[in-house]
């Protein structure tokens, strides 16, 4: 059991070692990207919330 729980982290590091990490900048580049997308999805939804809470009320209000 021990030996398959250190054979299974030597593996994780090999696989770790061969993965492309992303330098600073496309990281913050990346970071930027995700924020602005979600606040724009964000005001979209909540625009078209108020819209069908106000088609709503008027329909059955």
């Amino acid at each position: 059991m021990f030996g398959k729980v250190v054979t299974y982290f030597k593996e994780v590091r090999a696989e770790l070692g061969k993965v492309t990490w992303p330098t600073r900048r496309e990281l913050i580049g990346s970071t930027v990207v995700t924020i602005v997308v979600t606040l724009i999805v964000s005001v979209f939804i909540g625009i078209v919330d108020r819209l069908l809470t106000l088609a709503t009320r008027t329909i059955f209000g």
